[in-house]
This record gives C-alpha cells, structure tokens and sequence, in this order.
C-alpha cells in the first residue's frame, strides 16, 4: 500500500474513533445503566470496531512510524472504551471498595485525612490535585484518575516488547494483546476505583526499567553516589507502584528477586553467557524488598491481612475449591455454569497463555531462532513466573480473591511474553504461507480475542454482573435516607449493604456521619424470612429501614432471575401492615420497616 493511500486508511480510522466520541457523548446516561456496551449507541461501537480494525491489521503490516500511528490509533481507541464512564457522564461508578476510596479521596479533599496516613494512597492523591487544579468533581476526579493509570499500560507494554526484542513484528502483536486487558478478570480484578487494578497498569513501567537497566552497557552516565539513571527510574516507579498497591508491589520484588537470583547462579555456573553480561540486580531487589517492608510492616491494614490469609489457609470453608463450588452452584441455578463463564471471561487469556508457554518451551529447546540477548530476558520473565504461580497457589488455599488478584499481575508478564511468543508464530507461519497472509490469519485470530476482551473490560450481565452505575438519583436517595432517617435505626439492603454509601457521601473520618459516626447499623435483609413475607422479622427483628434501588431489582431479579429474592415479594413489600414508603425517586425508594405489626415508624 503506498503512502497515500495509507495515510487515507489512518485518517478514516481516526475519523471512526471521533464519531463514535461525539456520539457516544451527544448521549449521555438518563438512568441507571445495567451494562454500559447496551447503553452506549451502536454507531458508537461501529465507529470503535473500524477503528480498531484498522489499528490491528496496520499494527501488524507496517513498521517504523506507520506502525507507531496504527498503534497509536488502537490504543486511543482502548482508552476511549475504558473512559466511557466519563464520556457518557456517569455520576459514578462502583458500589464497592469504589466507595469507600471516595470517602478517603473526600477526607482528603476536607483535611480530614492525610495522604500519607493511608496505605496506598496514591489514586486519592491524583483524584485530589485533578479536583483542585481542574474544579471538577471529586467522583469525576477518580474517575480521570483511573484513566490516567491506564493509559501507561498501552503504552508501556509495546515498548518492553520493543526493549526485549527489537521485532517490529513482536511490538505490534504486542500493542494489540494490550488492547485486551488480560489482567482484568472481573472476579478480583476490575475496570474501575480499583486500586489493586489501577497498579496492574504501571507494572510495564516498571519492567521497562529494569529492561532498560539490563542492557545498560556503559558506566559513563552516572548520578553521585555511583547511582545509575535506570536504577534510579527502577526505584522511583517502583514506589510509585507501592503508593497505588503495595501487592502489586511485593509481586514487582518477587520478579526482580528472581531474576537477582538467576544472575548469582549464573555466574557461579558460566563464564561466557549474557547473563554475565547483565548489571546485577542484587541492589534493587533488597532495596526494594526493605521500602516495601518498611512501609507495610508499620501498617494495621497490611497485618490484619497476612492474619486472614494465614487463617484461610488453615479453614476449609475458605479456600478457592468452596468458592468455585459455591459460584458454580449459583450459576447451574440461574441457567449458567462454570464453563460458559470460563469461555466468556478467560477464552482469550488462556489461548495467549498457551502460547507464550509453548513458545518458551521450544525456546528452551533450542527450535526457535531467539537471539542469546532476547532468550535470555525472556528466560528472567518466565521463570519468574513459577515464584508468582506460587504466590498464587498460597492465595488460592487463603484467600481466593487475592489469587485471582495474582492473576492479573500474571497476566502483566504474559501479555508481553504472548507478544513475543505469537510473533514468532507469524514468522513460522509465514514459511508455509506467505507473509501477507501469515499477518492475515494473526489479525483475524487477534482480532477475535480483542473483541471477546474487549467484551468484558467492564461489568455486564453477560457475565452475570450488572453495571455498578450510581446515578444523581441513587446518590441523592441515600443521602436524603441518611440525613432524615431516625439515628438509632439501621438501614437495610436488599443483598447490598448500604455502609459503603456512608462512606462515600460522607468520608470514614467524618464523625457526624449517619451511619459511621453515630454508629447506626447497616446490613441486608434475611432472603428466607423476606420470601416467606415476613417483612417484619427480616433484620433480626428490629425497626430498620429497607432500601431498594434500580441496581438491586436488575440483579436480583433481571440478572439473578430470582435465586435470592422474587419480583412479587418486591411488588408485595408495600402493601403489608407494618411497612411504609418514606423516599422515593426513579431510582430509589426507602420503606420504614416497623417490627410490630401496624405501628407506624418515623420517617
């Protein structure tokens, strides 16, 4: 393709992504949301589909320049997906730790909190300067700062692959994995206020460090002391990732600890290999190691953890095979199963993992055509995967959360490594075919597994999972609940407890708030006791305060199909003595709940 017409094919899919913005943000969300792919208007999604089309066949058939505007046509178009929330003017999003990160960010904001006093306080702290340098919102804040962590990831993981290799070929295969955000598996890793997600994102800064640190040659370009340029970057992202997540960070000391590792035994075995060749990573694993130590030791947050996972290794209800079984349980009773969700949520990460575990295997075999250089920094990545699929292993048996966690950092090494690994694969195929049509069937294939990715970067229910949007009207029904409600009375959900909420309106160092500062309880009704119709007793037989919002009808009865609680219990609940209406707005509604039949509660 010659010059201008290849221009024309880039202007066209810069044109597509741009529509497809102005559209999606001429339609802004008038509700509550259950998925935001339905919400978003189709042209919309056409508009992103040519552009990444575009972005992947070019990514892989150019080069040089070419290959950098295709690459970056892809990955503007990835963030754009990934900043829907803020395109689409979303109040907010998350109804979870989301939350509570809203609370800290606004005890910030009010001098309440200080950033240090918290143990990863670094998104509140970017939430906090785009608040008062732009005026913006606190919730829109958060919601920048998730997108200004992200786009690092994009950027970062084409040039490792770049570093590591110098195959063109390896850096666009590898820009275009990185449009599917592997490290996001929506059982514990999230697109959203997610801090354990949100420092996924800076770990191929941090790896590109250490690969720019690993070629370094000369001592020429030093700082005082003897301090290297690299080292000095390699320390500074790294506690940049220890501000964002300190486990993310224990996982960045298990790599580099590895690879210092391999060096030691290295030079005791060889004389002439490349490792020997390397910079030592002595230093940076045991600096690392002590400024993570230093900063988590001192931390309740970070002991009460180690004390929970210790616990869950040693309690049979607790480990990952109960999970799995219980999920799985839920899931055949609503029509799914573990299967189905497997294909849906992990299809495209395990066919990129199977192939980055392949290719490393016929590279240690000695069947690919991997120079000494770039085998031996695909050797410190791989191996460095048995500690971390350890590291898995123990959070698997503790606390399956944080294995699925481990995961997603994982899946950080094997994006890069599956760049290189399906490279290789284009290269041995295009011996039987031709080049052309080796690049044809990888865009083909890679486009597939971005779509199904790209399918699940957010919450939906496809994956049995509604949208967490929180709307002007949710936010405003719970704060007119917590301001006008009786103090000693707690407020109940219908399978989510409302706490969080309070915690998000009002910040966790706020004394006077509703529900943490007077210390008013909070929970969920009983589903039994609320199927059987007795409202009443439903919350350990007290006067509460039943709350219901948009979210919780979409999934207990749309998603759910009602396993937990039916729509004609819900339709019921006003009708029955002792239950009353006190708020209602389009998006939520508040009944007083008396335990004595026919006396009325205050509103």
């Amino acid at each position: 393709m010659n010059r201008s017409a290849l221009n024309a094919v880039f202007a066209g899919g810069f044109f597509a992504l741009a529509v497809g913005l102005i559209i999606a943000r001429a339609n802004p969300a008038t509700g509550y949301e259950p998925s935001i792919f339905a919400g978003t208007p189709t042209a919309t999604w056409v508009g992103f589909a040519v552009a990444l089309a575009i972005a992947v066949v070019l990514a892989l058939a150019c080069r040089g320049r070419q290959q950098a505007i295709a690459i970056a046509l892809g990955a503007t178009t990835v963030t754009a997906i990934v900043s829907l929330p803020l395109i689409r003017d979303y109040r907010f999003s998350g109804m979870g730790d989301a939350l509570t990160h809203l609370g800290w960010t606004r005890d910030i904001v009010d001098g309440g909190l200080q950033p240090h006093e918290l143990f990863y306080p670094g998104v509140h702290s970017i939430a906090t300067v785009i608040h008062f340098l732009a005026g913006v919102p606190i919730e829109r804040a958060l919601l920048l700062s998730v997108v200004i962590l992200f786009i690092p990831f994009l950027v970062f993981v084409p040039l490792v692959v770049r570093d590591l290799t110098g195959n063109g070929l390896a850096v666009g295969v590898a820009a275009v994995i990185s449009w599917m955000v592997l490290p996001i598996n929506n059982i514990a890793t999230h697109m959203g206020i997610h801090t354990n997600s949100n420092a996924l994102f800076l770990v191929p800064v941090v790896i590109f460090a250490f690969v720019a640190y690993l070629h370094r040659r000369s001592t020429i370009e030093r700082l005082p002391f003897g301090l290297s340029p690299f080292s000095l970057l390699i320390y500074v992202t790294g506690i940049t990732l220890l501000l964002v997540h300190p486990q993310q960070m224990i996982n960045v000391v298990i790599l580099v600890g590895t690879i210092a590792g391999l060096q030691y035994l290295a030079r005791w075995r060889y004389e002439d290999h490349p490792v020997v060749d390397h910079p030592t990573t002595y230093t940076h694993a045991v600096v690392l190691g002590l400024i993570f130590t230093v900063w988590a030791v001192s931390n309740d947050r970070f002991r009460s953890a180690v004390s929970g996972l210790i616990y869950g290794m040693f309690s049979a209800d607790i480990g990952g095979g109960e999970t799995v079984d219980q999920r799985g349980g839920s899931l055949t009773e609503i029509g799914g199963s573990l299967g189905e969700m497997f294909v849906i949520l992990f299809l495209d990460a395990a066919v990129i993992g199977l192939v980055a575990g392949l290719f490393v295997l016929v590279m240690w075999l000695g069947w690919t055509a991997t120079d000494r250089e770039t085998s031996t920094l695909v050797t410190y990545l791989a191996l460095s995967l048995v500690p971390l699929g350890g590291v898995f292993l123990v959070y698997f048996v503790g606390t399956p959360t944080m294995a699925f966690r481990q995961v997603g950092f994982i899946y950080v090494l094997l994006t890069i490594l599956g760049g290189i690994a399906i490279a290789h694969a284009i290269g041995g195929l295009s011996r039987y075919i031709t080049t052309p049509g080796a690049s044809a069937v990888a865009a083909v294939a890679l486009g597939a597994c971005l779509v199904l990715g790209l399918m699940t970067i957010y919450a939906s229910p496809l994956i049995y999972s509604p949208t967490q949007h929180i709307t002007d009207e949710k936010f405003s029904g719970y704060e007119t609940a917590f301001d006008h409600g009786a103090e000693d009375r707690p407020h109940v959900g219908l399978g989510y407890d409302p706490f969080r909420y309070d915690h998000g309106l009002y910040g966790l160092e706020n004394r006077d708030a509703p529900l943490s500062g007077a210390g008013t309880a909070s929970g969920e009704v009983d589903p039994e006791l609320w199927e059987a119709g007795n409202y009443t007793s439903a919350y350990n037989d007290l006067d509460y305060y039943f709350i219901v919002t948009e979210y919780d009808v979409t999934r207990e009865i749309d998603v759910y199909q009602e396993l937990h609680y039916s729509e004609a219990a819900l339709e019921h609940t006003s009708q029955q003595p002792g239950v009353n209406k006190v708020i209602s707005n389009s998006e939520f509604e508040m009944y007083a709940v008396s335990s004595s039949d026919g006396s009325d509660a205050p509103a």
